[in-house]
Protein backbone atom coordinates (compact mmCIF):
# COMPACT_ATOMS: atom_id res chain seq x y z
CA UNK A 1 0.00 0.00 0.00
CA UNK A 2 1.18 3.58 -0.57
CA UNK A 3 -0.89 6.50 0.57
CA UNK A 4 -0.49 10.64 -0.10
CA UNK A 5 0.70 12.03 3.61
CA UNK A 6 0.00 15.88 3.64
CA UNK A 7 -0.97 17.89 6.60
CA UNK A 8 -1.69 14.54 8.13
CA UNK A 9 -0.38 10.70 7.45
CA UNK A 10 -1.76 8.61 5.56
CA UNK A 11 -4.01 10.81 4.07
CA UNK A 12 -5.72 8.44 0.76
CA UNK A 13 -4.20 5.65 -0.77
CA UNK A 14 -2.53 6.17 -3.73
CA UNK A 15 -1.94 2.11 -4.65
CA UNK A 16 -2.12 -1.41 -3.53
CA UNK A 17 -0.96 -4.53 -4.05
CA UNK A 18 -3.67 -7.50 -4.96
CA UNK A 19 -2.60 -11.15 -5.44
CA UNK A 20 0.67 -10.04 -6.75
CA UNK A 21 -0.48 -7.30 -8.79
CA UNK A 22 -0.23 -3.37 -8.25
CA UNK A 23 -3.36 -1.55 -8.83
CA UNK A 24 -3.43 2.35 -8.84
CA UNK A 25 -6.65 4.20 -6.79
CA UNK A 26 -7.76 5.95 -10.07
CA UNK A 27 -10.82 7.26 -8.04
CA UNK A 28 -11.89 7.71 -4.44
CA UNK A 29 -15.68 8.10 -4.11
CA UNK A 30 -16.25 8.60 -0.24
CA UNK A 31 -14.22 8.38 3.03
CA UNK A 32 -14.86 8.08 6.16
CA UNK A 33 -14.05 7.48 9.73
CA UNK A 34 -14.51 5.63 12.57
CA UNK A 35 -12.73 5.45 16.27
CA UNK A 36 -9.51 3.89 15.39
CA UNK A 37 -9.72 3.58 11.32
CA UNK A 38 -10.32 5.50 8.29
CA UNK A 39 -12.26 4.18 5.36
CA UNK A 40 -11.98 4.40 1.92
CA UNK A 41 -14.37 3.43 -0.92
CA UNK A 42 -12.45 3.73 -3.85
CA UNK A 43 -12.21 2.68 -7.69
CA UNK A 44 -9.04 1.20 -9.03
CA UNK A 45 -7.79 0.46 -13.03
CA UNK A 46 -9.06 -2.39 -12.47
CA UNK A 47 -12.50 -1.06 -12.92
CA UNK A 48 -13.90 -2.47 -9.82
CA UNK A 49 -14.69 -1.05 -6.08
CA UNK A 50 -13.17 -1.64 -2.97
CA UNK A 51 -13.18 -0.21 0.26
CA UNK A 52 -9.73 0.00 1.85
CA UNK A 53 -9.23 0.77 5.64
CA UNK A 54 -6.11 2.49 7.47
CA UNK A 55 -6.02 1.67 11.28
CA UNK A 56 -4.52 4.51 12.88
CA UNK A 57 -3.19 2.87 16.27
CA UNK A 58 -1.40 -0.34 14.44
CA UNK A 59 -0.36 1.59 11.03
CA UNK A 60 -2.30 -1.25 9.05
CA UNK A 61 -3.78 -1.20 5.89
CA UNK A 62 -6.45 -3.43 5.11
CA UNK A 63 -8.93 -4.46 2.29
CA UNK A 64 -12.13 -4.44 3.65
CA UNK A 65 -14.47 -5.45 0.27
CA UNK A 66 -14.22 -6.13 -3.04
CA UNK A 67 -16.89 -5.17 -5.46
Amino acid sequence: MTAYSGYKANERPLSFTIDDKRLEVRDILCRWAEPEKDFFKIIADDDKEYTLSWNRKSDLWLIEKIL
